[in-house]
């Protein structure tokens, strides 16, 4: 299995020399790294390569690492159920530059870029409706990146005066951030309590 996907990743880096950056083989599947700018032509290729016959796009997501220049990945799942084999396509990103959008050749690829762009602000160009997909129409930030708080900039909450949804910054109560790790449950009485003291009085 692992030589026919290296004689496979070696087909497709020798038909795309300008996109395919770099390939490897790791648990049953190939990954390859291809240049940003091209990911259209190498899907499209993947797809109708005879070779590779990838004509499932099975997910695209993304991946952060805030530390390099090109802080995100844009990672591509294709399957061919005809050959029986999964390929992986990456390219890295930066905030501002966009990635070539795949809708046109995948149309299930328009909710996965959406979602992208949701949870990592990762742009795709000529994408036909770029919005947020699982957030509120009026959240702040990116959920995913790896710089974004676990509480959140706002909180949403029922106001009952103005019978509407409001959101305000988030408020930390100081008593719920201090925790006595050695004794959770120290000042509450819990139904059973009574039959324990009992036990051990005896």
């Amino acid at each position: 299995m692992s030589q026919s996907l290296a004689d496979l990743g070696a087909h497709i880096r020798a038909s795309m020399t300008n996109a395919i950056l770099d390939q490897q083989i790791a648990v049953g599947e190939l990954t390859l790294l291809a240049r940003a700018d091209q990911i259209a032509t190498v899907i499209t290729f993947l797809r109708d390569d005879p070779r590779c016959r990838s004509t499932t796009l099975i997910d695209i997501c993304g991946a952060d690492y805030p530390e390099r220049l090109k802080r995100f990945d844009v990672v591509y799942h294709l399957l061919s159920m005809q050959l029986n084999h999964r390929i992986r396509i990456k390219v890295e990103t930066d905030e501002d530059m966009p990635v070539p959008s795949i809708a046109g050749i995948f149309p299930c690829a328009d909710w996965f870029e959406r979602e992208a762009f949701d949870m990592y602000g990762i742009l795709f160009a000529n994408h036909p409706d770029l919005r947020r997909l699982l957030t509120d129409y009026g959240f702040q930030g990116h959920p995913l990146r790896k710089d974004f708080p676990l509480t959140g900039h706002v909180e949403v909450r029922y106001d009952a005066e103005q019978q509407r949804v409001v959101y305000e910054p988030v408020r930390l109560t100081q008593a719920f951030r201090n925790f006595d790790f050695l004794s959770p449950w120290e000042g509450m009485t819990l139904p059973g309590d009574e039959k324990a003291q009992k036990a051990g009085g005896q």
